[in-house]
């Protein structure tokens, strides 16, 4: 528990100082499909946080910093990884670059990826073991102590 505290003063500290200028932003989102994040998880060597989102999805903007410093703090730990969902590319592409979401991103335009692995609505965290099962389920917006506590437990 103090770990996760830790943590979580760590990952705020990180909200409110971290520049939201923006990551390079990528021509293009690779697209992926309920399959295609079986086998990316499955691929993964590490832990991993998936997050769910849509450009449109005012929770999704606020925790957006949240997740980029997150990232920052636990990349060598744990894999961060972005679904852009029912989105215009153009517009998913401006989202990772305004909040500095320097992390894999991959376009699903049909919600393949939460009908997979279960959820509705946006956003969504899905927290993914190193063995590629997903071990717990945020939905809705995250916060610090909510995701400290899960970062937690993936990194043990």
């Amino acid at each position: 528990m103090r770990r996760a505290l830790a943590v979580g003063a760590i990952v705020l500290a990180g909200c409110s100082t971290a520049s939201l200028s923006g990551a390079e932003t990528p021509d293009a989102l690779p697209t992926i499909d309920g399959s295609g994040i079986h086998s990316l998880l499955a691929a993964a060597d590490r832990p991993a946080v998936v997050n769910v989102w849509a450009s449109w999805c005012l929770p999704c903007r606020s925790e957006a910093p949240l997740l980029a410093a997150a990232n920052r703090k636990f990349e060598d730990e744990v894999a961060f990884i972005g679904i852009a969902v029912q989105d215009d590319e153009d517009r998913a592409l401006e989202f990772i670059a305004e909040f500095g979401l320097d992390f894999d991103h991959y376009f699903d335009r049909n919600r393949a990826v939460p009908a997979e692995l279960g959820g509705i609505g946006v956003p969504i965290t899905y927290f993914v073991g190193a063995d590629g099962m997903v071990v717990n389920t945020h939905s809705g917006i995250i916060d610090e102590r909510t995701l400290a506590l899960m970062l937690d437990e993936l990194t043990g």
